[in-house]
């Protein structure tokens, strides 16, 4: 049909691009996710091997903050840049940003696969190209959604975020397990492996990959950028650091430096808003909030990832420090078969995502979004009924059903925020998104552990000093055991570590119980009251969040496309099912206050779109004239 090819740019709001481009964009973009999400969990599982090979005890006090910046740096970072980085490609290309991308994230693997240091020294350098790392991953994340939004049309965005969104999640859970084997060969494969796919990923976006996005050439907003960027890093260095203990307290929420970095980082943050209010070129257009499709798929996005964020180190730590101990496997085993028995997670996400894309495209975004997130709630309340030593069939049901539920909520909610935003506003738009995810998972590890660690500090100490002076150990050394902070229990069990062994140390050679104490129902035996206490209140935590969330996906209304407005699919004539929303928008026989078009008219329309302004030259990019519904 003639006059669906002359309409498809108005309903996606750029050129129309070839299938085999499209597929070209979409692999690409793909490898780049899997690569960039991989490394960011392959260290969880490597970590004892990483720390072995550099020669250092990161549960010594003075050496757990080398081990909370190996897990966080990456995450931290990411969060920092992804708006500015996203706005920067805005400016000067996506695509040139994401290649630079993949360069820059394959330079430092390279750096941290060759690490010749050890001990303190070695970690701090390890620390470093992490940093790096995450500097190249936010380059990758910032502008992989817009460049799917650029080459795909609306009817087909869907399905391609949702196989993008596969390859984030496929690619945390491939991580544990890839960790878990490389690892114990040779610590430094964990960064290498990850090399040949960064070089091929490099020269095949540099060759195949083409600016089709829309771009506004503006000055940087370096007052913004500033403010929101150390504003943000305080408050994610201070949650980071309220999770270590501070003097005789188990948790630093009350150390100076904790309360200090949160009072200035927010004060930064709200000077951010002053500064973007004001500015002629600012870093994000927070109008862009007044788009209702935006604001709340945002929001959705916030509260899910809050929910969500902490969940697998939790997982992780119930496996390797209870569960798997008391069904046979050694300490120093856990660590891999933890990241094998969360994969009903992955595969569930895995038959979700793509399907929940392709409806969403045809049905909406809400209907998919609300319901994943109810599906979350339903499983998180499961996991709060199940006793601390369960059946594996019953925990990987729920996790199944955990992992469809997340599968269904996330593509759909990242293509209705994507098909809210202006063409030269989608790199912003897809690094607020990721801000937002990575940024409330820094501060659902926070809460999380938070959570655990107060429930342990309740009855830890006591239960294990009544432990050990029951199989005679001396009572000034089960007192010494007893008064550590419950978070070294806590990150032993997480790295796979024997806790008792941690604890008691050289004088185990001297206990006539020596070989019980270190064995495998002991601990996990002492610890599993008290962590199921503190597990049930965050497991409470996220459910009230995934609730939050599914109210607001259900509050982002119907179906709304940037330079389309608001639409569903049911308002479309049967014979144009498969033809692109703007054409049943602009054509729809017989709705109220609809008349055929003149052509002139329709290529005015078609070239408003791309360029973000309507017919009548007036804006209407999401900050500026929208559509009932789109914007509430």
């Amino acid at each position: 049909m003639a006059l669906t090819s002359r309409l498809s740019p108005a309903s996606s709001g750029h050129r129309t691009h070839s299938e085999r481009y499209q597929w070209i964009a979409l692999s690409n973009v793909t490898l780049g996710m899997l690569m960039a999400t991989i490394n960011s969990s392959i260290i969880l599982i490597a970590l004892p091997d990483i720390f072995r090979g550099i020669k250092l005890n990161p549960l010594t006090p003075g050496n757990s903050s080398y081990l909370l910046w190996m897990l966080m740096s990456f995450l931290v970072v990411t969060a920092v840049l992804l708006v500015s980085l996203g706005r920067v490609g805005d400016m000067y290309g996506r695509v040139r940003m994401y290649n630079l991308g993949f360069a820059v994230f394959t330079f430092f693997s390279i750096l941290l696969s060759i690490t010749w240091l050890d001990g303190s020294a070695g970690a701090l350098w390890l620390i470093l190209m992490r940093v790096g790392q995450g500097v190249g991953g936010a380059f990758l994340m910032a502008n992989t959604s817009a460049i799917i939004t650029d080459a795909f049309p609306v009817e087909r965005r869907g399905f391609a975020l949702g196989i993008v969104g596969i390859a984030a999640m496929g690619g945390a859970f491939i991580g544990l397990v890839v960790g878990g084997l490389l690892a114990p060969v040779e610590w430094r494969l964990v960064f290498l492996v990850s090399v040949p796919f960064g070089l091929f990923g490099t020269i095949w976006a540099y060759l195949k990959l083409e600016e089709h996005g829309v771009r506004r050439p503006a000055r940087i907003d370096w007052w913004g950028n500033a403010t929101f960027a150390i504003g943000f890093l305080l408050v994610l260095v201070a949650i980071t650091y309220g999770i270590e203990p501070y003097g005789h307290d188990t948790m630093g929420w009350t150390s100076p430096r904790v309360l200090t970095g949160l009072g200035v980082g927010v004060a930064l943050l709200l000077a951010f808003v002053a500064i973007e209010l004001r500015s002629d070129h600012p870093m994000l257009r927070l109008s862009l909030f007044k788009v209702r499709a935006f604001s709340m798929g945002s929001l959705a996005t916030l509260l899910a990832s809050l929910a969500r964020g902490g969940l697998m180190f939790i997982l992780i730590i119930w496996l390797q420090g209870i569960w798997l101990p008391q069904h046979g496997y050694s300490f120093s085993q856990t660590p891999l078969w933890a990241g094998i028995y969360m994969l009903p997670l992955t595969a569930g996400f895995l038959i979700a995502g793509p399907v929940s894309g392709i409806l969403s495209d045809r049905f909406g975004a809400r209907p998919f979004a609300t319901a994943g997130m109810v599906g979350s709630a339903l499983a998180f309340g499961l996991l709060i009924a199940l006793p601390v030593s369960f059946a594996y069939w019953q925990f990987a049901l729920v996790l199944l059903l955990m992992g469809l539920a997340m599968g269904v909520f996330s593509s759909p909610n990242t293509a209705g925020i994507m098909n809210s935003l202006p063409p030269d506003e989608r790199g912003t738009g897809a690094g607020m998104t990721q801000t937002l995810q990575n940024s409330s998972m820094v501060l659902s590890i926070g809460v999380f552990f938070t959570l655990i660690i107060l429930g342990l500090a309740s009855s830890l100490p006591r239960a294990l000093y009544l432990g050990l002076t029951s199989e005679h150990v001396p009572s000034g050394l089960a007192h010494a055991a007893a008064g550590l902070p419950p978070v070294g229990s806590l990150f032993a069990a997480f790295l796979g570590y024997n806790p008792m062994q941690t604890l008691l140390g050289p004088a185990l050679p001297h206990l006539a119980a020596g070989r019980y104490l270190t064995g495998r129902s002991f601990f996990p035996s002492l610890i599993a009251p008290p962590f199921h206490s503190g597990l049930r209140e965050a497991f409470a935590f996220a459910l009230a969040a995934c609730l939050l969330a599914a109210a607001a996906s259900w509050a982002r209304g119907k179906r709304y496309v940037h330079g389309v407005g608001t639409t569903t699919d049911s308002e479309a004539p049967a014979d144009l099912a498969g033809a692109p929303l703007a054409l049943a928008a602009v054509e729809r026989p017989g709705s109220l206050g609809s008349r055929p078009e003149a052509p002139g008219r329709r290529a005015a329309r078609a070239a408003g779109s791309e360029s973000g302004a309507s017919p009548t030259g007036e804006e209407s990019g999401g900050h500026g004239r929208v559509r009932a519904g789109g914007a509430g």
